[in-house]
This record gives C-alpha cells, sequence and structure tokens, in this order.
C-alpha cells in the first residue's frame, strides 16, 4: 500500500468533486446526484480522501439519518481501480460510521454497478430484485455496553482478505468453520452441525491470533478475548471464567478466543493439590457445553503447546476441531514476503524466501520492520547530506536481508519436529 487515508477536509472538495464527477461512467454510479455529494461533502457529514504524493486518488462519503447511514458514493481515480484502494476506503468510512454510533450500513446501487462483487465481499447483504446492500453495525445499548466491559469490539471486515501465505490452513478453517457458521441453513440441508469450538496448536508466532481475529472479521461477529492473566488479577480464576462466560451468553453472537488456554486447563493432577488448577480445569471443562449450546457463538483456544493441555479439554463434543497452524512454507513465506514489500519488482522476493527459513509469520513482520525503518533512516540521512531524491523510497533486497540476519527466528528444528508429533496425536479436522 502506497497511499495514505485521512478524513475529509474542506481543502479536498475541488479534487473530491472532480474525482466524482469524472468517475461517473466509470461503473462507478451512485443514486446520489453530484449535487447531493456536495451536499454532504459541504454539511460534514462523514468522508474519507485516499492520498498518494499529495494528490486524491479516491474519496468515500456518507449520510447518516438516524441510527443508519447511506454511503453515497466511492469515487477512484482510474488508474487506482483494483488496487485495494476503494475496500481501503470503505473500511476506514466504516470506522467513522461506528463511532457515530450507527446500526446500520446501507448502499443502493444501479445495476450494471460493478461495486457490488466488492460489497458482498465485504460483509455487506444484498436485498432481493434491487441493488441494494445493507450492513449491520455493533448494537448499541445494553448489548454494547456488555461487549465494552468484556474488552470485546468489531474488528475491521478486511482482516481475513489480509491474511497473507498459510493458503492450507486458511482453505481449511474457511471450509471448516468459516462457511458452515456464514451459511448455517445450507449446512443444514447436508447435515453439517456449525461448529461451536475449535483449538488452533502450533508454535509461537504463527499467527493463531491473526486466524481468531480473521474469522471474527469474516463472520462479522464481535471479538472477545479472555486473558487468562487478567482473570486471575480478579482473584479466584474458576470465579472469574464462570463470570465471564456467564455475560458473554447475554450477547446473541460472539467468537470468544482464549490464548495460551495451558494456562487454564492444564493437565490434572491426581490426588488434586490444595489451590492448584484442577479446580479451574474443571470450571472451563462445565462451562464449554453450555457455551454451545448458542447457534451463533464460537470459542476458538489457542496453544504453543498441546502437550501441557487436559486430555478430556479437546475432547469430541467439546471441540469440533483441532487444527494445526505450523511455519509457513516457501510459497506462504513468498506470499507473506510480497505483502511486506509491497510487489515492488526491485526486491527479489524468492532471495529472501530462500534466507527466512523457520520463520513465522511474525519473524517476518519484524524483519520487514527492521529493514523498513534502515530504509527510513538513509533517506533522513540522504536528505540531510543533498542526496539525490529520485532514488527509489523503501527497503531494497539488501536491506531485507541484512535483517533478515539480525532475527534470530522463534521456531528451532527440534520444535518442527515436536510439532509434526502432536499433529500425529492430537489433530483432528
Amino acid at each position: 500500500m502506497n497511499w495514505l487515508i485521512h478524513d475529509y477536509r474542506e481543502s479536498d472538495l475541488a479534487a473530491v468533486v472532480h474525482l466524482i464527477d469524472t468517475t461517473a461512467e466509470l461503473g462507478q454510479e451512485s443514486v446520489f446526484s453530484l449535487a447531493e455529494c456536495i451536499g454532504a461533502l459541504t454539511s460534514r457529514q462523514p468522508a474519507v480522501v485516499a492520498v498518494h504524493q499529495g494528490v486524491p486518488i479516491g474519496a468515500a462519503l456518507a449520510t447518516v439519518a438516524g441510527e443508519r447511514a447511506w454511503v453515497m458514493r466511492i469515487a477512484i481515480a482510474s488508474a487506482w481501480r483494483g488496487r485495494g484502494v476503494a475496500s481501503a476506503l470503505l473500511v476506514e468510512l466504516e470506522r467513522r460510521l461506528v463511532a457515530a454510533r450507527v446500526g446500520r450500513i446501507a448502499y443502493v446501487l444501479p445495476e450494471e454497478e460493478l461495486l457490488g462483487e466488492g460489497l458482498l465481499n465485504a460483509g455487506y447483504t444484498r436485498r432481493p430484485a434491487v441493488a441494494y446492500f445493507e450492513k449491520a453495525e455493533p448494537v448499541h445499548g445494553p448489548a454494547a455496553s456488555l461487549l465494552e466491559d468484556l474488552g470485546g469490539r468489531f474488528l475491521p471486515g478486511d482482516l481475513w482478505a489480509k491474511v497473507a501465505g498459510m493458503e492450507t490452513e486458511k482453505d481449511l478453517i474457511e471450509r471448516r468453520v468459516v462457511l458452515p457458521l456464514a451459511q448455517p441453513e445450507r449446512a443444514a440441508r447436508h447435515g453439517v452441525r456449525p461448529p461451536r469450538a475449535i483449538a488452533l496448536f502450533g508454535p509461537p508466532g504463527t499467527g493463531k491470533t491473526t486466524f481468531a481475529r480473521g474469522i471474527a472479521s469474516r463472520l462479522g461477529w464481535p471479538f472477545v478475548e479472555l486473558l487468562p492473566s487478567r482473570l486471575a488479577d480478579e482473584g479466584n480464576l474458576a470465579a472469574a471464567l464462570r463470570s465471564a462466560f456467564a455475560r458473554i451468553a447475554e450477547l446473541e453472537r460472539v467468537l470468544v478466543f482464549i490464548d495460551e488456554v495451558e494456562e487454564i486447563a492444564p493437565v490434572r493432577a491426581e490426588p488434586a493439590q490444595p489451590g492448584g488448577m484442577h479446580g479451574v480445569t474443571n470450571e472451563l471443562l462445565k462451562l464449554i457445553p453450555r457455551f454451545r449450546e448458542g447457534d451463533e457463538r464460537l470459542l476458538v483456544c489457542a496453544t504453543n503447546s498441546i502437550r501441557s493441555l487436559d486430555p478430556a479439554f479437546l475432547r469430541p463434543g467439546r471441540f469440533d476441531y483441532v487444527i494445526p497452524i505450523g511455519t509457513p512454507d516457501p510459497a506462504a513465506r513468498s506470499a507473506i514476503w510480497s505483502r511486506y514489500t509491497d510487489g515492488r519488482a526491485d526486491v527479489d522476493v524468492p532471495e529472501l524466501v530462500a534466507a527466512s527459513e523457520l520463520f513465522t509469520p511474525a519473524d517476518i513482520e519484524h524483519a520487514a520492520r527492521i529493514a523498513a525503518q534502515a530504509a527510513f533512516e538513509r533517506d533522513l540521512e540522504g536528505i540531510a547530506g543533498g542526496a539525490d531524491r529520485r532514488r527509489v523510497p523503501g527497503a531494497s533486497t539488501e536491506d531485507h536481508l541484512a535483517a533478515i540476519a539480525q532475527c534470530r527466528p522463534s521456531v528451532t528444528p527440534a520444535m518442527i519436529d515436536r510439532f509434526d508429533e502432536d499433529i500425529t496425536a492430537h489433530a483432528r479436522f
């Protein structure tokens, strides 16, 4: 991504009006007239603008009426179409609308409008007989307060699409988990019961949290993370778990995520030790069946050490799937590196892939950040020294290779061997 998005400013008016006017014949139609769009802009209705090198290249604007918002126009300069600008603008506009306590977002398009497929991918639902798209946003009132108390939130709608690489794991989760939950009636016709609880296991940094967040984003469900350490701060961990799940039960739909679940569901010692975790594990084992009674709920537990979990915790009936999330293979590393290098032709991605064996997605992100910082500092030094500014900005292949050399992989060959054994012993999908 090489553009920035900011809130609409009065100085943007001429450029945004030009975008709206010149893109009307390029498959970017709207039922709102240009005059209505100008009226919304001048009355400070929610709007965002995408800028490349100081020049507006896209804009998205809406008008709010009560708890409903109408997206009036998403206009993208022709040279920037198909490069993710429209979806990025829509995500940012939705954030402003949610902050304004909008309950539903609607978009009405002419039948021939090309944006419809993108709206479907962003979580909108097309109503029959007209090109009318509507998306429910977070509810307000008591449910919103409850979600806030739990530390939950609605995540941006594009997180699933941003999961780079790891296509084998992503495809498996899409088919086994996401689609049955997103289309329960179709699943029921085939005798498929949507999952209610899944466990993700694998070495640290492989993206288990990213997958959990991506599932919530893909479904459009609120995301609530229960942190064992924070629950323990309440004094009685078993009681804190019971209280949290009781409050979660009041939400209509929710994805609950527990990372490092081995902290609250370890192997139970026999006989039970005073002050040990035996009671906590028992409590969680009782809570999961109750949680599973809801139709639009999903519990996602993640662990780096599946061997540390109590055997009764993962049995069928509590968890539908136990899915391994390993280190990315060369194809996955290539996809991840391509994302962080923004597809630059002057960066040798295959060389980076070869140099980053055993790197997890988190390791690659860290190395990319180091390389970007090196390029940034070099650019600042060049400006101070009067260097040629025509040099292509951004980190080079050499910057990335130097960063990789500085990083130590989170995963060792011995950890990979143990992970392969765990797949044989515990995976279920």
